[in-house]
């Protein structure tokens, strides 16, 4: 066995463990804070079961007004759990458990570098239009694809009948991350930010399975695999539940499926952000230098460990990244080409957020843009496996096509005389004004975040106005598609 192949096997090895480890902390805080799920009894309804473990449901409520307070990085250091007066019978067991996990959670890695950090900083400040394009059109597309993680997506309905929803939470932990101090400062916020999402991720475990996964997983290796190890759904008419309660009636078979949101999962979503991040850059011809892309991907790992994603499962490098990322999606399609009979939510999933993107477009020749970026972003594959090949009309395919070809020649040859020069970055950064002010400006549903950190994110759109980089006639040109003036006045204005 020669080397190369040794690796792989060492790394698929790793890989099949990593697909049943979750998060111990994490999972271990809400297991203390919910408690042990009521057994179902023989000939009860799923409403009556559900109304069994009322408590749970209380807690839960409980939990999501206590994290609402973790504002700033600052607001976490000796956080005190504030207590209403409502529910105080519950309240003792959800606050002393979320207490603890702040206390735990909460430091950077020890091999964090501020330096990196600030410098990723400064790369977000500078594209993050096109950072939020990407996000839109090749990070999120590329997270479906793993069959597994889709399903717990269409479980909770969150793409395909929330799409904008599942949007602006996504972009509600990226911001505040990628914002000056994010991971640093105490007036920052998204250590803050990304402690939350950890939370939701063992919530979704605990809700998926009924229980803490460890235990879950023991109970299924005790028994022999007598009960084959699958939680059973529940027969509940859709829309009748909250979110909570519906992943609660997914169902989950553990040992077809292992854990729900387990390491592989996670260190996949997190590849997403920032491998396809930085490889959109360079299919857009407006790449990094190298050592600026390791400052972003060494940013996200450090957000990764915060996260509680492993250590061993945090690429150092772009061709690390992209080795591991077109492993774990190969491993994705061979599980699902294992299960044909399966209803696969992806192209559901990937329709959607085609949708919302096209809708917040205004010229109806561009709306084919999304689905056209994604396919050159992602790749023909992916964009099958999404459903929106040939969702484009005929005439948007052809101006794409020679837009794209234009300004690839353009860009090729002004960039002699101007260095910086793009007209693929303004491009790009139309869509992305017009999908921003959409699915994540819109007024009407603001953005669940504190006033001050909707106030730093407003201050840095504002600053994303003109393209510094650009020569004057070219952010004109910009402007007769975008708005002249604050993009973030004009992205808050009534639409």
């Amino acid at each position: 066995m020669n080397e190369v192949t040794r690796a792989l096997n060492d790394r698929a090895s790793l890989l099949d463990q990593m697909q049943w480890i979750a998060d111990p902390l994490a999972d271990a805080t809400v297991a203390s804070m919910l408690g042990v799920w009521m057994p179902r009894v023989a000939g009860q309804s799923a409403s009556d079961f559900l109304q069994a473990n009322a408590e749970h449901w209380l807690r839960i409520r409980i939990a999501n007004k206590l994290i609402a307070q973790w504002t700033t990085n600052g607001s976490l250091v000796n956080w005190q759990p504030k207590d209403d007066g409502q529910c105080s019978q519950h309240f003792a067991q959800v606050a002393g458990a979320l207490e603890r996990y702040v206390l735990d959670a909460q430091a950077l890695a020890a091999w964090a570098d501020g330096a990196k950090i600030a410098r990723a900083e400064s790369i977000f400040m500078e594209h993050g239009v096109l950072s939020c394009l990407l996000l839109f059109c090749a990070s999120l597309p590329e997270c479906y694809v793993l069959p597994d993680l889709s399903d717990v997506l269409h479980a909770a309905g969150q793409l395909e009948q929330h799409t904008e929803h599942r949007i602006r939470q996504t972009a509600a932990m990226i911001f505040p991350v990628m914002m000056q101090g994010g991971l640093t400062s105490l007036d920052g916020s998204g250590v803050a930010q990304v402690l939350k999402v950890r939370l939701i991720h063992a919530m979704i475990r605990n809700l998926i399975l009924h229980g803490d996964p460890e235990s879950v997983v023991l109970a299924m290796q005790s028994s022999n695999g007598e009960n084959g190890g699958a939680i059973a759904a529940l027969d509940i008419p859709v829309g009748s539940v909250d979110m909570f309660q519906t992943l609660f009636a997914h169902g989950w078979d553990i040992q077809r499926d292992q854990l729900p949101c387990n390491q592989e999962e996670l260190a996949y979503t997190l590849l997403t952000f920032h491998y396809v991040f930085l490889r959109g850059m360079r299919t857009l011809g407006v790449g990094l230098r190298a050592d600026d892309e390791d400052a972003y991907l060494h940013t996200w790992n450090a957000m990764a460990h915060l996260l509680g994603v492993r250590r061993e499962l945090m690429p150092q490098t772009m061709s690390e990244c992209e080795k591991l990322f077109a492993e774990m999606q190969a491993r994705g399609r061979a599980d699902a080409a294992k299960r044909p009979g399966d209803l696969d939510p992806r192209p559901k999933l990937g329709q959607a957020l085609m949708k919302s993107m096209e809708d917040a477009i205004p010229i109806g020749l561009f709306k084919g843009i999304p689905s056209l970026l994604t396919k050159t972003l992602c790749g023909r594959t992916v964009a099958s496996e999404l459903g929106i090949l040939g969702r484009a009309s005929f005439a948007s395919s052809v101006f794409y096509a020679v837009a794209m070809f234009l300004i690839r020649c353009i860009d090729t040859v002004l960039r002699f005389f101007i260095p910086q020069f793009s007209l693929s970055r303004m491009l790009g950064r139309v869509i992305g004004y017009h999908t921003m002010a959409k699915l994540l400006m819109d007024q009407t549903r603001p953005l669940k975040l504190p006033d001050q950190l909707l106030n730093q994110m407003r201050e840095m759109i504002g600053q994303w106005s003109q393209d510094q980089a650009n020569p004057a006639w070219v952010n004109r040109l910009e402007d007769r598609f975008t708005g002249n003036g604050n993009w973030a006045a004009l992205m808050t204005q009534k639409r």
